[in-house]
């Protein structure tokens, strides 16, 4: 099973503020996400691609 991080945890994996994380949600930039309990959620696996993602397309 895919560990699950918080908003506030993923912002600062990111290195972002929650406010800046919640507008990439907006603005469809944010890695995958889902509501569980009431609770924006993100896998560490998500995470991991969207870095990943991030570093393929600026080397490209």
């Amino acid at each position: 099973m895919n560990s699950l991080l918080t908003l506030d945890e993923t912002a600062e994996q990111l290195r972002k503020s929650p406010a800046q994380l919640r507008w990439m949600i907006h603005c469809g930039t944010a890695p995958n996400s889902a509501k569980i309990g009431g609770r924006r959620m993100f896998r560490v696996t998500d995470i991991e691609a969207y870095i990943e993602a991030a570093f393929a397309s600026s080397a490209a």
